[in-house]
């Protein structure tokens, strides 16, 4: 069946895993293959994005207890690690270990050698709309309400 004729849901479902085998195995080259599932999108925003801890449970569209559980998961399995705050010993903070930089990088690699690849089949302009039009599909969630 040639791709015009695939809905688009179903070419997103089968994209999304190009990238989640290479993490999946890079994870488990440097020893992580103990990360829960969604696990590997917190590691790799918080390791290669700079983001919170929340605003990565923010993008998984998870309920607050389920966002909790996964955050436990990765303090337990030594990823992450609870810290009071410098400047309000109250606060605490969720911070990488160094198990989870070793395993954001892992993640950044993977992303990377998929995009590599991605870009040795389409052009610069296929990439662009591609972006363009996942984005688009975003916008349209988030206008919703939708999590993302």
């Amino acid at each position: 069946m040639p791709d015009d004729e695939i809905v688009i849901p179903a070419l997103l479902r089968a994209a999304r895993g190009s990238y989640g085998r290479v993490i999946r195995a890079r994870l488990a080259a440097c020893g992580c293959e103990d990360m829960p599932r969604n696990g590997a999108f917190v590691l790799g925003g918080m390791a290669n994005r700079g983001a919170s801890a929340g605003a990565m449970l923010g993008g998984l569209g998870v309920t607050r207890t389920a966002g909790y559980e996964l955050l436990d998961v990765l303090v337990v399995r030594g990823y992450l690690e609870r810290v009071a705050a410098p400047d309000d010993p109250m606060c605490i903070e969720t911070r990488l270990t160094g198990r989870g930089h070793a395993a954001g990088l892992a993640i950044a690699d993977a992303i990377a050698e998929v995009d590599e690849e991605l870009t040795k089949r389409i052009t610069a302009q296929e990439l662009a709309g591609l972006r363009a039009g996942l984005g688009a599909l975003a916008a349209l969630a988030a206008d919703r309400g939708e999590p993302g």
